[in-house]
């Protein structure tokens, strides 16, 4: 193996560490009747917050897992910029959170699996591609994607069967 080769194993175990992190908390989010999406920020490989959907019990509809992750961390840190940072959050982003993250000037995204319908970063709008902006984010996608995927399909799959009425328009909702 390549000194190369090395660093890339390297970080793709690191990037599953964390995305395994983010999906506990996925879990709590669908044990709490939430749309299971959990998030973790990190910086210098530690951990800053971890955060999963809570708007239903909040009666906050801002209260996804990205924005709760990166509240924690503001507040922890004392600032609401998060330079040197990376989020990892299970389920692609929607227009929200990708707001926020450049606000916050995140410096790298890693996420799960794929939001085909209200995904803004690879699946629908691709806002970070944009050029406008004055910060730009780093994208990895697709580490623990199946499983990712997974527990937001059983999540809507139990729904339906319960007969727990529609889905979100936005599956991260």
């Amino acid at each position: 193996m390549t000194p190369d080769e090395s660093v890339v194993v390297e970080d793709q175990v690191q990037h599953e560490h964390w995305m395994a992190l983010a999906l506990e908390q996925a879990k709590i989010s669908a044990e709490a009747g939430e749309v299971p999406v959990g998030a973790v920020l990190v910086a210098d490989n530690e951990l800053l917050a971890a955060a999963h959907n809570a708007p239903i019990a909040s009666h906050d509809p801002t209260a996804h897992a990205e924005i709760r992750v990166l509240r924690q961390a503001s507040q922890s840190l004392g600032n609401y910029r998060l330079p040197g940072t990376t989020l990892y959050v299970t389920i692609e982003p929607c227009t929200m959170c990708v707001g926020a993250l450049i606000h916050a000037r995140v410096e790298r995204l890693v996420f799960g699996a794929r939001e085909p319908r209200a995904g803004a970063v690879v699946s629908q709008q691709r806002l970070l591609e944009a050029g406008h902006y004055n910060h730009g984010i780093q994208v990895i996608e697709g580490i623990l994607a199946d499983s990712c995927g997974q527990i937001m399909q059983a999540f809507f799959r139990d729904r339906r069967r319960a007969g727990q009425g529609q889905e979100p328009d936005v599956a991260g909702d």
